[in-house]
């Protein structure tokens, strides 16, 4: 069958307007926060060995974690509220921050350059490696991230796992 130049320039533009028609959110942007919840409750790890991690919530019945990219200036926070439901880490908010300050005894704030959370969310390091070399910065109870190294490594793949754009900063 021979094509018209109509058939082929009609092609050409259906195709233009067809593809791209989804396009992944950006990294650490509150779409993007949304998904990783939903990430976070599909991971076995998360939701199953944070158990003891959970009742750390100084009695509010929630942990808050928010995270952010360090190399996006004046980018906004992002925050994920994890609940402790039956005895598993539930992630029950992913999205914008709503709480303007933290229990620095039980939530977290976490931040690293771009190339950092990929290099971790491809699990090329663990959060040891991340957290010794700097490449990972953070607040919260130290002693607490250290005894759950394994599910925290299973939060930073989380980045890998979501799919999203890096190649602008969340507004």
């Amino acid at each position: 069958m021979k094509l018209s130049k109509m058939h082929v320039i009609s092609g050409i533009i259906f195709g233009t307007f067809t593809t791209g028609a989804y396009a992944a959110p950006v990294l650490m942007s509150t779409e993007w926060a949304k998904s990783a919840c939903e990430a976070w409750n599909a991971d076995a790890v998360l939701t199953d060995k944070l158990d003891e991690w959970i009742k750390n919530d100084k009695g509010r019945g929630y942990k808050v974690m928010q995270i952010y990219r360090s190399d996006c200036e004046n980018a906004a926070k992002v925050e994920l509220r994890i609940e402790n439901k039956d005895g598993k880490a539930w992630c029950v908010y992913g999205g914008a921050v709503e709480h303007a300050e933290l229990d620095s005894g039980a939530d977290y704030l976490m931040h690293a350059d771009t190339k950092r959370w990929q290099e971790m969310g491809a699990g090329e390091y663990g959060p040891m490696k991340a957290m010794m070399f700097s490449r990972l910065k953070f607040t919260g109870p130290k002693m607490e991230a250290m005894g759950n190294m394994g599910p925290f490594g299973n939060f930073l793949k989380l980045v890998g796992k979501v799919e999203s754009d890096t190649g602008s900063c969340p507004p």
